[in-house]
């Protein structure tokens, strides 16, 4: 039986490190079988939480933008994929603000299978469990959510720097083994 399986790419460049390993772990999947969709949340226009929680109230987001229809195919969703490069030992920017908007939906995002792509200059590779922790607390708050599996993928800086590297054929065999 096919998953769903959505691939949120969270690199402000297109074509970035992590955006090429979104695409590598999407050919592998499509391969299983799967149903796949990548979306770009730096193409769209996803503000940050105000912190106003009006959504506990209606259980809707009052920030009219990209936000909600992301957050709706999360829900669909069977596996997600959260790619992000590391900005200072974390996530980037668009990816915390997509994750701080699912308050909205607080506690709904639950039994979700996950996976992480995560691509930094960096080659001391502890560095990835600080960088992953927004990640973890992101999950520990959505009940049955687990991690199925991570690409973390040190030593690559310049954009395309991951071509030609071990972490594109872990990514599309990581993606081959969603079922």
């Amino acid at each position: 039986m096919s998953k769903k399986v959505l691939i949120i790419s969270s690199s402000p460049r297109k074509g970035g490190n992590s955006d090429i390993l979104c695409d590598a772990f999407m050919e592998g999947a499509l391969e299983a079988k799967n149903k796949v969709e990548k979306i770009r949340i730096a193409d769209l226009k996803i503000g940050y939480c105000t912190g106003c929680y009006a959504c506990q109230k209606t259980g809707k987001c009052v920030i009219k933008d990209d936000a909600q229809a992301v957050i709706a195919k999360m829900l669909k969703a069977d596996v997600i994929v959260l790619a992000s490069p590391v900005y200072f030992f974390s996530v980037c920017a668009q990816l915390k603000a997509l994750i701080d908007r699912t308050v909205a939906i607080y506690p709904k995002l639950t039994n979700k299978t996950f996976y992480y792509i995560m691509t930094m200059a960096e080659t001391d590779r502890k560095t990835f469990k600080t960088s992953t922790a927004p990640l973890k607390g992101f999950l520990d708050c959505y009940e049955g959510s687990k991690v199925a599996g991570k690409i973390l993928a040190d030593g690559v800086y310049e954009k395309g720097a991951v071509k030609g590297t071990k972490f594109v054929a872990k990514a599309k065999a990581l993606g081959k083994s969603v079922k």
